[in-house]
Order: structure tokens, then C-alpha cells, then sequence
């Protein structure tokens, strides 16, 4: 009696073995070869590093890792256009409830820009009295056609700039352009508005998870499928539903910390709108696991 036993790593090499000759040793080897297929067959392949994360959890779901964010994401709020914008008020604070058009800065231009008004709106009067002065004298035949062009002219300049000045001086004021939240604060009353702007509104009352879906599962993810998000951030899970599916390939945004994860996989960035936008108002950008079932 001869028997082959396989070694992992040889491929399909195996090694000849002859039994000895007694009754009881040959008992031993078969019990010995036994041992040794079984533990061959018991032995799993571990998962190929960087696999996509739906095809770990097998066909049922799509996982991946993705972000909290509020609806139209965080928007930073800039200011004036000028070159230098300084803040003289500064009206909200970090996590106060804004509304659409509502003031949340005064610009330190503000005194300057009021006295460029006035000055303008005085031309205008200035200019008006002119027109009609002319006017009155065209009426009589004294004065010619030209000078009471010239006098019109004077006043449709002095409202152009009266207009003008008025624009600028309203945009001393900084307005919310939304409905929201103020969630971080970058400049305060002295500072001069940096790169990050003044402050970082978001529509914290509707809650969003952006998943990071591996390309190569993006064809089983369809719209109203229903998703888990996990997080050690809280308690229980939150659910939600998928409401947009991107439409462009991307690199991922969001990186595993494992040292084996994938940093150059291409995705598609889906969107899902939270049962409970609540609990997550206050975690915008926080990473968390997504896994999205096929109902």
C-alpha cells in the first residue's frame, strides 16, 4: 500500500510514501494520512488584501466604507469679492440656526461704503435739478437740444454710480444664502477673511451618507435599496435609503486604515438619505461603514 500526500505551496506535486510493513504500523500510517487530508481540506484561503468589501460579505450586500454630510454638502461662506475683506461684526456663533438672506457679518468697508452713498445719491439730486432747470429753459426756447442732452446725461450717470455704490455697500453685509446651521467659525471681528472664508453653513436638517462603492459592484446598487451605516461614533446603527448614484468614476475620497487597503481603487459615489438625520447633525465628514442591501 503506497500513499500521496499533497503540500501546499507545490501545486500539484505530491510525495510517494510506503507504509511499513506490520499490521499496527500500517494502522498508524493510515490514521497519520487521514490527519493530514483533513487538515489540508480545513485550511481556507484568507482573503486576497484589497478585495472589494461587497464581495467579502458575499451577493446579498454591497459594502463600503463612506461620509456623513449634510444635504448640498458644507458651504463656506467668502464674503465680499475684494482682494482684503476684514470682519467688524461678527453676527452668529458656531451651531446657531440661520435662515435664507439673514445676516451673519458686517464687513469693516461698511462706514466708507454708507458715505460713498450718500455722496452719489447727492449728485443725483444734483444733477435731477440741473435737468429740470434745463428743461424749463428748453421749454422757453432759450436753452439748445444739446444742453438738455447733456443734462439728461448727467443724470442717468449720477444713478448708475448711485446704483453702483448702493451694490457695493450692500455686499458690506454677509448673508446666509441658505437655511441652516453654522457649523464652524473661521473668522472673527479684526481678522482678516482667509482662504477658508468666514464661516461653514450646512443643511444639517437633512443628513446624507456618501458610500464610496468599488466600480465593480456600482451595477447592483439600485435606487430605494435600503443601507446600514455603522460607526463606533454611535448606537444603534443608522439606516437609510439610496437616493442618487453618480455618475462618474472616481478615486477614493475616504481610506481604510489598513495597511493592505486600496488607496488607487475607482468608485462611484452614492448617495443615502438618513431615516435619522438627527443623530447625525452634528457628525458632518465622519467616516463610517456602509452596507447596502438588496431588497
Amino acid at each position: 500500500m503506497t500513499g500521496r500526500l499533497p503540500f501546499a505551496g507545490r501545486g500539484a506535486e505530491t510525495v510517494q510514501i510506503r507504509p511499513p510493513a506490520s499490521m499496527a504500523a500500517r494502522t498508524v500510517f493510515v490514521l497519520v494520512i487521514g490527519v493530514a487530508v483533513l487538515g489540508c481540506r480545513s485550511v481556507e484561503s484568507p482573503p486576497v488584501a484589497g478585495a472589494s468589501p461587497g464581495e467579502a460579505t458575499g451577493p446579498g450586500a454591497v459594502t463600503a466604507l463612506g461620509r456623513l454630510e449634510p444635504k448640498h454638502g458644507i458651504v463656506r461662506i467668502a464674503g465680499g469679492s475684494r482682494p482684503t475683506v476684514v470682519i467688524a461684526r461678527l453676527l452668529v456663533e458656531e451651531g446657531d440656526r440661520v435662515t435664507a438672506s439673514q445676516p451673519i457679518a458686517i464687513l469693516d468697508t461698511v462706514a466708507s461704503d454708507e458715505a460713498q452713498v450718500a455722496r452719489t445719491r447727492a449728485e443725483l439730486t444734483n444733477a435731477e435739478t440741473d435737468l429740470a432747470r434745463t428743461n424749463e429753459l428748453f421749454r422757453q426756447g432759450i436753452a439748445a437740444t444739446s444742453l438738455r442732452d447733456a443734462a439728461q446725461l448727467k443724470v442717468d450717470v449720477a444713478r448708475a454710480e448711485l446704483k453702483m455704490a448702493q451694490s457695493v455697500f450692500e455686499g458690506d453685509t454677509v448673508r446666509s444664502p441658505l437655511d441652516g446651521r453654522v457649523i464652524k467659525i473661521h473668522a472673527r471681528p479684526g481678522e482678516r477673511v482667509g482662504p477658508e472664508g468666514i464661516a461653514e453653513l450646512a443643511e444639517t436638517d437633512t443628513m446624507y451618507a456618501i458610500a464610496e462603492v468599488y466600480e465593480t459592484d456600482i451595477g447592483r446598487v439600485k435606487v430605494g435599496q435600503h443601507a446600514t451605516m455603522k460607526s463606533p461614533a454611535f448606537d444603534p446603527e443608522l439606516t437609510g435609503t439610496v437616493e442618487r448614484i453618480g455618475m462618474k468614476i472616481g478615486k477614493l475620497d475616504v481610506i481604510d486604515a489598513a495597511p493592505a487597503a486600496r488607496t488607487d481603487a475607482r468608485i462611484v459615489e452614492v448617495e443615502i438619505r438618513l431615516d435619522e438625520s438627527r443623530r447625525a447633525a452634528s457628525l458632518s465628514n465622519l467616516q463610517v461603514e456602509v452596507a447596502i442591501r438588496s431588497d
